[in-house]
């Protein structure tokens, strides 16, 4: 035996589930042999391989053919080789380095498990929790020309260094926006681009929400809004809404209070209209003690019945309100741009505090978008968009009316992504709900969106994101749980 050499103790039977398989090479099934005795730890790390010679003659394989494969593990990390010392396992696998947790891992969820539903229960295509906009009435194909056109004209000053409150060219188009078709006068330099309306409510709550403020918000409202105000340390505070929209009255008891938060347009739950007396008694309000009020308009721009009333910020005289809109609302949910209209105070607070965070859209959907808009093409979207809203909600109230007259009422069905069912006076919106699961339909309960108000049994029908046949069909099963036991 030549000196240094020693016999390899462990004996590598030849790999006939390897090397035997249809379609897999010699070279490659006696690579996947070693690997897999490698990585299980067959061969474990510092031990040494039989010499090329040896593995050939016990594989029946050519030297060349393994001399091969060992050149692949070393290329690879496997193994190391060192002249007068053979050829060794690495004391650490790749893999550690390449999968997480390898050998220890928690198993994997298995695929077949469906990932969990958003934290506001909206899914597109489910019966009735799809209140958002329809991805699928958006132009793709336009939209992929739209964004080739404005990249190819892009500079490196744009892509590198854009403004971090947002791409001049954009806030234009957004003011142009708001000025004709929401009657809101602001400057370019007044906005400030978000990913959305969650992530500037956390933006204000980041940055004029102290540990303790109060900060007042519609009971029902927006659960995410009530979360993201209570993570920076406000005092929330349950201010009843009836059909005129938030009550002024209960909110003079709460002078002290810093922000109110307001979805006029079309309440977040109950779908209500805030008045215009509300809206000039909400100003006064906030001027009289020194409040920020913040207007979520989430989806203002589908209203069926009219022309929607001027927001909020339009009446602002106390430059008291902070406008938030969001084009995941019009166009689809995986944009991820939406904006804020500021009064001149907050706009270095905030600016600082988006600098701080991160400024987290990209450029070439903010160049994307501007250029959509000034084309005409985000007006035209819109018009159509609402068309086919309205065209499902009237499918929608027509199956309803058919089958169960008289056996419920709707309110909120004016405009927006939803409407609100009430149900009988005696029934249990849960139970309800629960029924409506068997047959595959997904309603939200009123009550989630309650804190302190007890209101009458009534759920949300999200009809905005279903096709006008899953409407009908799920219309029909809806209406047939409204009639009573015996006629169902």
């Amino acid at each position: 035996m030549p000196r240094g050499k020693s016999p390899h103790a462990l004996d590598l039977p030849r790999p006939t589930s390897w090397l035997d398989q249809a379609g897999v090479s010699k070279q490659d099934g006696a690579y996947e042999a070693l690997r897999s005795a490698i990585l299980t730890k067959m061969l474990p790390a510092g031990s040494r391989l039989p010499s090329s010679r040896t593995l050939a003659e016990r594989w029946e394989l050519s030297r060349g053919t393994i001399e091969t494969v060992f050149d692949r593990l070393h290329a690879e990390a496997y193994v190391t080789r060192v002249p007068g010392s053979g050829t060794r396992v690495c004391a650490v696998v790749p893999e550690r380095f390449l999968m997480a947790g390898f050998g220890d891992a928690v198993p994997a969820t298995p695929a077949c498990v469906p990932l969990p539903a958003s934290d506001t229960g909206v899914r597109d295509g489910m019966p009735f929790v799809a209140r958002r906009a329809d991805a699928s009435l958006f132009s793709m194909a336009a939209w992929s020309k739209c964004t080739a056109r404005a990249l190819a004209a892009a500079t490196p000053e744009q892509l590198c260094s854009a403004d971090p409150a947002g791409l001049p060219q954009l806030r234009q188009q957004i003011a142009d926006f708001l000025a004709k078709y929401r009657g809101i006068r602001c400057d370019p330099q007044d906005i400030l681009v978000t990913t959305g309306i969650r992530h500037a409510i956390d933006l204000l709550a980041r940055s004029i929400v102290r540990d303790g403020d109060k900060v007042c918000l519609e009971d029902p409202g927006y659960p995410a809004a009530r979360a993201l105000f209570a993570l920076c340390g406000a005092v929330c505070v349950d201010i009843p809404v009836d059909a005129e929209g938030i009550d002024c009255a209960a909110l003079r008891q709460h002078a002290d209070a810093s922000v109110a938060y307001v979805t006029p347009a079309h309440q977040s739950p109950l779908g209500v209209t805030m008045s215009v007396t509300r809206r000039l008694a909400l100003l006064e309000w906030a001027n009289d003690s020194g409040a920020w009020v913040v207007e979520d308009d989430y989806d203002s721009e589908f209203n069926y019945q009219s022309a929607p009333l001027a927001a909020l910020k339009a009446l602002d005289q106390y430059q008291r309100v902070i406008y938030c809109g969001s084009f995941n609302k019009t166009l689809f949910a995986g944009l991820r741009v939406g904006f804020m209209v500021l009064p001149p105070p907050l706009r270095p607070l905030l600016l600082r505090t988006l600098q701080l965070t991160g400024r987290p859209v990209g450029v070439t959907e903010q160049l994307a978008l501007a250029a959509w808009m000034e084309e005409g093409a985000f007006v035209r979207h819109l018009r159509q968009a609402r068309l086919a809203y309205k065209e499902r909600r009237d499918l929608l109230l027509a199956c309803l009316e058919q089958i169960a007259p008289g056996r419920y009422t709707i309110s909120g069905q004016q405009a927006g992504f939803h409407c609100l069912l009430w149900l009988p006076p005696d029934s249990d919106e849960r139970v309800f709900c629960a029924r409506a699961a068997q047959d595959g339909l997904a309603l939200q309960p009123l009550g989630d969106f309650c804190h302190g108000v007890q209101l009458a049994p009534a759920v949300l029908l999200g009809y905005t994101a279903l096709s006008l046949a899953q409407v009908r069909h799920a219309a029909q099963k809806l209406a047939r749980l409204l009639l009573p036991v015996d006629n169902a």
